[in-house]
């Protein structure tokens, strides 16, 4: 049987197993598992859920997940935030199962892009009736990435981020706050020499982001070009030149109006394999998708061999991209 002929019909007719995190964005779990439950059972959907109680238990129950889809012919889908989502896409990239997602957390950056509902009863009807698309993944030493993956200044973004949320709850508003709280501190700067399709070159920036994600790209305002490169076979690179605290304050201004792009001191291109080797550093912190590693040097940011088999929402049920 052709492989994506049977990928096709354990997407339509096979059974679901749902890896959900209890602990992703404002949502009651419990609740939102009732509610995808009473929909895959009106639909006569045969479905498991696996839920994470504990961090360390996602790679655990991803990788469990992925072993009964492929034995009986089913579907893989993450129920939460963009980490879940990756940590689970780890899991099945190459399984050559279909790949279901079910958004769950504060920006949902992946299942907006592919205006996939982020109202969880939508989501769960949009994906009975879903088609497979292949969706491009990105890597940092092996590493996946669907959204971004990035060092320097903005992992510590990311860091101070989650200490506030587990203080003040989750929010945009508590995300905005801290990362003001973290511009106002003293930071490093890097020292990277950078290679790509041949070409090198030496620079110094608190941060390099890479972003595989056309959606948020676009919100922050980077270059069309840029953006629209992640939509085709590629993955865009931002660059801060150094500067000062009041400059970075502005740029977070300038990244929540969408025009960052505009920024003198702010740089991107786009690539296909990126070489990153900071100067004096075996290894660094990497942020990827929201959860922070610590890598060995040099960073090799591509594409991955593997596309994820995708099941995006038919065009009656897909949700404004916004």
């Amino acid at each position: 049987m052709n492989f994506h002929v049977s990928a096709q019909d354990a997407a339509h007719r096979g059974p679901l197993f749902v890896v959900i995190n209890a602990g992703s964005g404002r949502h009651d779990a419990a609740a939102e598992q009732e509610i995808m439950a009473g929909v895959f059972s009106e639909a006569g959907r045969e479905f498991e859920f696996l839920q994470i109680e504990e961090p360390g238990q996602i790679h655990t129950l991803a990788r469990s997940a992925v072993r009964q889809a492929k034995a009986r012919g089913g579907v893989v889908v993450a129920a939460g935030g963009d980490g879940t989502i990756n940590a689970v896409a780890s899991a099945v990239l190459g399984s050559g199962c279909p790949f279901g997602v079910l958004p769950q957390g504060t920006f949902n950056y992946f299942g907006r892009v592919h205006a996939i509902p982020q109202d969880t009863e939508a989501a769960a009807r949009a994906l009975l009736g879903a088609s497979i698309s292949s969706v491009q993944v990105g890597k940092v030493n092996e590493r996946l990435f669907l959204v971004n993956a990035s060092v320097g200044l903005y992992p510590q973004l990311l860091e101070d981020r989650e200490a506030w949320k587990q203080q003040f709850g989750r929010s945009r508003i508590v995300a905005l706050a801290s990362g003001i709280a973290t511009l106002l501190q003293t930071h490093r700067q890097l020292q990277l020499q950078i290679e790509s399709a041949g070409q090198m070159a030496a620079l110094r920036t608190p941060t390099l982001f890479v972003g595989n994600n056309h959606l948020q790209l676009t919100r922050v305002g980077i270059a069309e070009k840029d953006a629209n490169a992640v939509a085709h076979g590629q993955l865009a690179a931002i660059v801060v030149r150094p500067i000062g605290t009041l400059a970075l304050l502005g740029l977070l201004l300038r990244g929540l109006l969408g025009r960052l792009g505009e920024a003198e001191n702010v740089h991107s291109f786009s690539f296909r394999r990126l070489t990153v080797t900071p100067r004096g550093r075996r290894r660094v912190k990497v942020a990827t998708d929201g959860e922070i590693h610590w890598m060995e040097t040099p960073l090799v940011f591509e594409l991955a061999s593997e596309v994820l088999l995708l099941l995006v929402p038919a065009a009656a049920d897909r949700a404004e991209v916004a």
